[in-house]
């Protein structure tokens, strides 16, 4: 059991290795934003480590609570972990989520301030092959495992392209729209400007006709 908890701990470090990674200071909170479709799995993996890793003068009892707000800015989930940990979570509308994340230690924690870094990897709707069928001499399975992974990765390219679309009929609205306001606004500035100009001619011609110089 710890050898089979071994592998996958190492398999998911070396997974966030080369994911990205930033700064966090204890009781401190960073977000992300990620463009997420609707319905959507999305799986999360993080580490958090001393940013010095010779420094072994960090707080035994650190955490991270990891915070996922939709487009609305509504709680998905909200969820205190340790060190390392896999999160998941569904996606209920299209648009951008928040992800933060926060790192949390006892109240008296001598060494609140240090600085810390967190190793974060997000998967958007993947899913990784059965690691059983990989162990199995019955090809069907291995072949049936191979299938359902390919329709995840076809769902997950439909699910992108609906969403992508989305965006640009959003964006194609938003640009027809500001470009009608910008036309009747200069349209309307035209003749204000015609309505000032014919007024002012007015005056200057009843200035001249009272003075008696036309």
């Amino acid at each position: 059991m710890r050898l089979q908890w071994a592998i996958s701990f190492l398999q998911t470090y070396l997974m966030l290795a080369v994911a990205m990674y930033f700064d966090l200071g204890e009781q401190e909170e960073r977000c992300i934003i990620e463009e997420i479709p609707q319905d959507m799995l999305v799986t999360g993996y993080f580490l958090l480590q001393p940013w010095d890793l010779k420094s072994s003068t960090h707080s035994p009892h650190l955490g991270v609570t990891v915070t996922v707000r939709d487009p609305n800015h509504e709680v998905l989930m909200s969820k205190r972990y340790g060190i390392f940990a896999k999160f998941t979570f569904t996606a209920h509308a299209s648009g951008q989520h928040f992800l933060c994340f926060q790192t949390n230690s006892t109240s008296f924690s001598v060494f609140a301030g240090e600085r810390l870094k967190l190793h974060l990897d997000v998967q958007i709707g993947e899913h990784v092959m059965n690691p059983k069928a990989d162990r199995t001499k019955d090809n069907l399975k291995t072949l049936e495992y191979g299938l359902e992974h390919l329709i995840d990765q076809m769902v997950l390219i439909t699910k992108q392209q609906d969403y992508q679309r989305e965006k640009e009929e959003f964006f194609r609205q938003t640009s027809e729209d500001t470009h009608s306001t910008v036309l009747w606004w200069a349209v309307v500035q035209t003749i204000l400007l015609l309505l000032v100009g014919f007024w002012q001619m007015k005056q200057l011609k009843d200035f001249f006709i009272a003075k008696k110089l036309v």
